[in-house]
């Protein structure tokens, strides 16, 4: 079977094709077919080195297909059903890959499996920001940057369905109406204007009650400065790059502002939280209620592309690899 992988961290340059034993599960373990995978910023910064695996590595952390075997003491699975996971190394960017039976999820019957792998990782985060990180209601006001992205358009989607105002930032004129579409009340471009400003025009200088920011560098100090007092920054990812060290200080000047970095291991390292969530989101999508964006599809000898394309910005919606 054919895998990408990493030999040693670098650029998009060192993901390589190479052919490999189907691999065999072991205790725990099932071996799936893989019908997608899933393109996220954690595998550009696994395979960059930010974030250490033990090398070489497969490439990928989610995906979704069709079950081929099952090693001992696993109960939860059969050959032949049809699952998906996320936050799993090494499980994205192969035809065949082995995932830990516990970490799986079913995929609601005549749900397209692709779709299952564009939901995963990008859902799951969406709902646990806007169900636990922080427990969106009606009457707020919210920030999203990069609201044409992956969880952007589903973080826009869920709170817009619980009565949330949502003001969505994006980079380019022809973003604007796909965060609108997806649930955004105003959606800035934050490149040509002064977002702070802004954001203060829009909602008459009160401010917000919560702040998604997967952005980062370019985003982190206007959102935080439209906090209104006791608000809170997520900050959940950094697709511009690191936010420089904070002085907690500011937390006390905007208003006794609340602070966090969460990720999504720890909101589905249980189980039982897992199977909530992946539920929620699964049937949300199977039934028409939560709408996914697939932004691109790429072979698995396309995955220096895939990277490349998700790094420069450009790309809206989800990222798949399609063995």
């Amino acid at each position: 079977m054919r895998a990408v992988i990493v030999e040693q961290p670098g650029g998009p340059e060192v993901l390589t094709v190479v052919e490999r034993e189907t691999p065999e599960p072991g205790a725990g373990e099932v071996r799936v077919d893989l019908a997608a995978g899933g393109i996220n910023f954690i595998d550009v910064y696994q395979r960059s080195g930010a974030y250490v695996l033990p090398l070489p590595f497969v490439g990928g952390n989610e995906g979704a297909g069709v079950v081929s075997a099952v090693g001992d003491a696993v109960s939860e699975v059969s050959v032949g059903d049809r699952v998906a996971w996320a936050m799993v190394p090494q499980t994205g960017y192969a035809e065949e890959v082995l995932v830990p039976a516990t970490r799986l999820v079913p995929v609601p019957e005549g749900m397209e499996l692709e779709l299952a792998a564009a939901a995963m990782l990008q859902g799951l985060t969406a709902h646990y920001l806007v169900n636990s990180t922080f427990e969106a209601k009606k009457g707020q006001t919210a920030i999203v940057t990069g609201a044409s992205g992956g969880v952007g358009l589903l973080l826009c989607q869920m709170l817009r369905d619980k009565g949330v105002r949502v003001i969505g930032t994006v980079g380019r004129q022809e973003k604007v109406d796909l965060a609108l579409e997806a649930g955004a009340a105003d959606v800035v471009l934050y490149r040509e204007v002064d977002l702070a400003q802004e954001v203060h025009r829009l909602t008459d200088g009160h401010g917000v009650h919560v702040v998604y920011d997967g952005v980062g560098k370019d985003t982190f100090d206007a959102g935080i400065s439209q906090l209104r007092p006791r608000g809170l920054m997520v900050l959940f990812g950094a697709a511009s790059g690191a936010v420089p060290p904070v002085d907690p200080v500011i937390l006390n000047k905007g208003g006794s502002l609340y602070l966090t970095r969460p990720t999504l291991a720890n909101y589905i390292s249980d189980r039982e939280e897992l199977l909530w969530r992946a539920g929620a989101v699964l049937g949300a999508v199977a039934d028409g209620s939560l709408t996914l964006r697939i932004g691109g599809r790429y072979p698995l000898a396309a995955a220096r592309h895939a990277h490349e394309d998700l790094v420069g910005g450009g790309t809206t919606g989800k990222l798949l690899i399609s063995p």
